[in-house]
């Protein structure tokens, strides 16, 4: 029996451009994703989404690997630690200014179990939400002689005290290099940089590099950039192939096969407070968020294994 993409190829032929195709191609990788299983790691991955230039979709990249991973069956937390609180937003989570966020965690008043919330998508993926109040912890907590421990404290006792066991933990970092992103940086063990599949985002590529290997030698010696991912991807210019190629020659082993693609859905999906896998299931970006956060699932024994490595070399 033919299945749903043979008919639209029959009838549209074989033209991947035309609008035929392009349903033919989603619905074909649509199925084969749903159809495998995503391993789970042997233990906690901890990843920092960052990068110091905004606009590059970072925070959709945390929203929307994070709730593929939690719909594949993991079981994931995110950390919004982005002041404007779009990760937040884009998972259903309260944020406005007063109710329990990170900024609370931080300065020590709440722990993250008392900010967390579920988020309303997915019952495997929680989130603890960032209000318009955070944009003032940087001078708050400039002054403390632990100012760049006070995230991995609080995770590191929720993680330990917690009866539940998170697969994977997003932090979203602000696009800056300030002290919030420090604090993310040495709470976890991963960074994770969305690149834009455009020329200047090649050129502050090498400036964040820099700073996270202060980050390693001053604060977090086992810190690995583990994943890099393009987004914005456009197939059909040369120069979106362009940047692809050029950053996977830099960085072979750590960028991601799969490209996220430009997406009038994924650009929606926030206004209506889901990300992209909740709101347009079966539309390209999901399918592609839905791809790279395979690939990272399945990168994870290699992940892991580097960590250990580091772990014992210092």
């Amino acid at each position: 029996m033919d299945s749903a993409s043979d008919i639209i190829r029959r009838i549209f032929g074989d033209q991947i451009d035309t609008l035929g195709g392009e349903i033919a191609e989603a619905t074909t990788r649509y199925d084969a994703l749903h159809m495998v299983e995503f391993p789970k790691p042997e233990q906690t991955r901890r990843i920092a989404v960052a990068n110091q230039k905004g606009g590059v979709g970072k925070t959709t990249t945390t929203v929307n690997l994070a709730a593929a991973l939690a719909q594949s069956g993991a079981r994931v937390l995110v950390l919004d630690m982005d002041p404007q609180g779009n990760a937040s937003t884009a998972l259903g989570a309260k944020h406005i200014s007063g109710e329990p966020s990170i900024y609370d965690v931080i300065e020590g008043r709440l722990t993250i179990a008392d900010a967390i919330q579920q988020c309303p998508s997915f019952d495997t993926l929680d989130v603890v939400p960032a209000s318009i109040d955070l944009s003032g912890a940087e001078l708050e907590i400039a002054d403390l002689g632990n100012r760049t421990e006070l995230l991995k404290q609080a995770l590191d006792t929720y993680l330990a005290s917690s009866e539940q066991h998170y697969d994977y933990v997003f932090v979203d970092c602000p696009p800056s290099l300030g002290l919030l992103v420090i604090n993310a940086m040495c709470a976890v063990t991963e960074v994770l940089i969305p690149i834009q599949a455009e020329y200047y985002a090649l050129e502050g590529l090498g400036q964040l590099i820099n700073t996270i290997g202060l980050v390693q030698e001053h604060y977090n010696s086992v810190l690995l950039v583990s994943t890099m991912l393009v987004t914005m991807f456009d197939r059909r210019t040369i120069l979106s192939r362009q940047v692809y190629d050029e950053v996977k020659s830099h960085y072979p082993n750590i960028v991601l096969d799969t490209t996220i693609p430009r997406s009038v859905k994924i650009s929606e999906a926030p206004s209506f407070q889901q990300s992209v896998i909740a709101y347009d299931a079966r539309g390209m970006g999901a399918i592609a968020y839905g791809e790279a956060a395979l690939e990272m699932a399945r990168r994870s024994p290699a992940v892991l294994a580097t960590l250990e490595a580091k772990r014992g070399e210092h």
